[in-house]
């Protein structure tokens, strides 16, 4: 990495400390990041998004290039919703299929709305932004019948499907919803990020489930909602307290923002 000088490396306790204000420490960011992007030092930054996610838990707001969060492990922040719709054979789900050109995990499934949350955006606007945008679902149905779940917490290690290096440590947080849809609403692609969807019975997801088809992070939320519903239980699933554990785990990284009187270092 072409470090600045605001960057304080220490080789002996492996540590690299960021100086300066918000605004300075979002600008060293940046420029440290444009310029390994220039010098094609990693290949996780040729799917640059021009998006800016928060690093929570700085001293004051400090932003980076959603590209390079993974290079730095800061946690990432998301929102995933489920849409079912019930039928007379029971609950059906809406399941998308990623494009073949998306930059990550393309062609693989999806759950119904996902989406990384950017700096200064709440969750539930994320939501509902990332409805319309991959589902063309319109805005007063989401804010009236999306319903908040909790969250889901997990550390993802980077494959080569995600584009770029490979082992990268991710730990993320998705905020996880609910959205009962009627028969007369189906779910179309807005953008090019969806290729389709399918209404799939609980027994194909399943079955998608077990051979590996979703998105590694989208299968976990798909347990979640499982687990929610009655679907997985401790009599259907051995491993059920593990399971339901790992939905869940303590990430060792603070979850909040700090006054940035209080410090001028993150």
């Amino acid at each position: 990495m072409p470090w600045s000088s605001q960057f304080l490396i220490n080789h002996q306790d492996h540590t690299v400390t960021l100086c300066g204000e918000p605004r300075e420490r979002s600008k060293a960011i940046e420029e440290v990041l444009n310029q390994a992007r220039s010098d094609h030092s990693f290949a996780v930054l040729e799917g640059w998004r021009n998006e800016l996610y928060p690093i929570t838990g700085s001293m004051g707001q400090v932003v980076m290039e959603r590209a390079g969060s993974s290079l730095f492990g800061i946690l990432s922040w998301g929102v995933h919703m489920t849409a079912y719709t019930l039928t007379e054979k029971g609950m059906m789900i809406w399941v998308p299929r990623r494009s073949p050109t998306k930059q990550t995990y393309p062609a693989m499934l999806d759950n119904t709305v996902a989406g990384g949350i950017s700096a200064g955006e709440l969750p539930f606007n994320s939501l509902v932004r990332e409805a319309k945008e991959e589902a063309s679902l319109p805005e007063d149905m989401v804010r009236e019948r999306a319903k908040a779940c909790g969250i889901v917490t997990y550390f993802h290690i980077r494959d080569s499907r995600a584009g770029g290096e490979t082992g990268l440590l991710q730990p993320e947080a998705q905020y996880v919803y609910d959205l009962e849809l009627p028969n007369t609403v189906t779910p179309k692609p807005s953008d090019n990020e969806v290729q389709e969807f399918y209404l799939w019975c609980i027994e194909d997801v399943q079955d998608a489930l077990r051979n590996g088809e979703f998105k590694p992070n989208c299968a976990l939320v798909l347990l979640d909602f499982f687990v929610r519903h009655g679907i997985l239980t401790a009599e259907s699933e051995e491993h059920y307290v593990e399971m339901v554990s790992r939905l869940h785990r303590k990430l060792p990284f603070p979850t909040i923002t700090h006054d940035s009187k209080s410090s001028n270092r993150a």
